[in-house]
């Protein structure tokens, strides 16, 4: 349970839909990086009354993509799971092209740290987002033939939201859970404990599979959230080992234990290692003197 196994293979082509089953298309935005993998996922929801999962980035020939999918039928909802930008930049335009009502959870928190930054350095949150109907956990959204119930998801983001389709057990699992890498969860927008618990919350959902916000659908998505969640914790006990045995930075702790990776991941691995050392601070199995900085000395209290 502890090995993750990534899933890379991915069946997609850019600007042509991809039938997931009755009543669901999925279509890949244009914009793959060392975060996004292939593209944002754009879903499409139902057969008649349509509702659209993440409009993706402000891509013209994504958009048109996505509409000549919609074939001219009735768009009733979009739903948005969280507010980073290659998810929602693309909302306006959808918006005027169908007249949907727009659905999320909002920007009901803090967004005043000056670090709203993502790992790539780069702006990536919506700190404007104003729902037209505003989402809590447990809350339904339903078209003809189909019902969606919010599962709210904190830990990528305060807002993220997961959208649980029971009639035909899937899960949208946004960026909470994705089948080809480990989520990234960067403070201050990403909260190691929330995204803990979220993915308990995960598990106690009946799905036969999770279709994300970036890569392919993921098969038996209980045992692979699961496995993170073990994931999660050895990361943990692999972090407080390398403090305990002097590497009491969390630069020093990013040299050691993400020595090999792609040098262009060593921020986003930072402020992993960053919100791992601020939840074992939460849990008070760590202290700093100060303000917790990337060269701030770290020491275990147990």
């Amino acid at each position: 349970m502890s090995d993750l196994s990534f899933r890379t293979e991915m069946e997609f082509a850019y600007g042509e839909p991809r039938g997931l089953g009755p009543g669901l298309i999925r279509l890949t935005a244009n914009n793959p990086s060392v975060f996004t993998f292939k593209g944002t996922n754009t879903y499409i929801v139902g057969d008649t009354s349509l509702a659209i999962i993440d409009p993706g980035p402000d891509d013209a020939a994504h958009r048109d993509a996505v509409l000549k999918a919609v074939g001219g039928r009735p768009v009733s909802h979009i739903l948005i799971t969280h507010t980073h930008r290659d998810h929602i930049d693309g909302l306006d335009a959808m918006v005027n092209a169908t007249g949907a009502v727009v659905c999320g959870y909002g920007r009901d928190v803090s967004a005043t740290d000056e670090r709203l930054l993502s790992p790539s350095g780069r702006a990536f949150i919506d700190t404007d987002f104003e729902p037209e109907h505003p989402l809590r956990d447990g809350d339904e959204i339903a078209g003809e033939g189909w019902t969606l119930r919010a599962i709210h998801t904190p830990g990528h983001a305060p807002d993220h939201l997961c959208f649980h389709w029971a009639q035909r057990k899937i899960v949208f699992s946004g960026d909470h859970v994705m089948g080809w890498n480990t989520t990234v969860v960067a403070p201050p927008e990403g909260h190691m404990g929330d995204y803990l618990a979220s993915l308990m919350k995960l598990t106690e959902i009946e799905a036969d599979v999770f279709h994300a916000g970036h890569g392919g659908q993921i098969r038996d998505p209980i045992r692979v959230t699961k496995a993170y969640l073990v994931h999660r914790r050895m990361r943990e006990q692999a972090i407080a080992d390398a403090i305990r045995n002097g590497h009491d930075t969390i630069n020093a702790v990013v040299a050691l234990i993400y020595a090999q990776i792609d040098p262009a991941l060593h921020r986003a691995a930072a402020m992993s290692v960053e919100a791992h050392v601020a939840h074992m601070i939460e849990k008070g199995m760590a202290r700093v003197d100060g303000v917790l900085t990337h060269d701030t000395q770290i020491s275990m209290t147990r």
